[in-house]
C-alpha cells in the first residue's frame, strides 16, 4: 500500500490536484470573508497531510535502503577477494562498525604501501 500510495503522491497529477485545492481555497477567501475557520481548514489539511508523508516517505527510503544493501552484499559475494563480513554490517552495533572500518582501512593503506614498495 506504502508502495502504490508513495507512487501516486509523487506523481505531476497529484501536484496538480494539490495545486487545485490550494487555487479553490485561496479563492474562496472573500467568500467566507478570511475566517479564522477558514484559515483553520487548510491549515489542519495541510497538518494532517504532512503527519501522513513522513511516514510514507520512511517507509519509500527503508524499502530503497534495503534494496540496495541486498544489490551492494550480492557485488560483495561476487567478488572472490572482497571481505564477506562486511556483509552483515547494518546488523552490527556502532563499535564493531567503527572496528571493521578501522581494520578495512589498515588493510587498504597495507596494500597501498605494498604497492608503491
Amino acid at each position: 500500500m506504502a508502495v502504490k500510495t508513495a507512487d501516486f503522491t509523487g506523481h505531476p497529477f497529484t501536484f496538480g490536484l494539490s495545486l487545485g485545492v490550494v487555487a479553490t481555497w485561496a479563492a474562496t477567501g472573500p467568500v467566507f470573508h478570511c475566517s479564522d475557520t477558514w484559515r483553520l481548514v487548510i491549515n489542519t489539511g495541510t497538518a494532517i497531510i504532512t503527519f501522513l508523508m513522513v511516514f510514507l516517505i520512511q517507509a519509500t527510503q527503508n524499502r530503497g535502503a534495503t534494496a540496495i544493501q541486498l544489490k551492494l552484499d550480492e557485488l560483495i559475494r561476487a567478488n572472490a577477494k572482497a571481505n564477506n563480513r562486511t556483509i552483515v554490517a547494518e546488523d552490527l552495533c556502532d563499535e564493531a562498525i567503527s572496528d571493521m572500518k578501522s581494520q578495512i582501512r589498515s588493510a587498504g593503506e597495507s596494500k597501498d604501501q605494498a604497492g608503491v614498495a
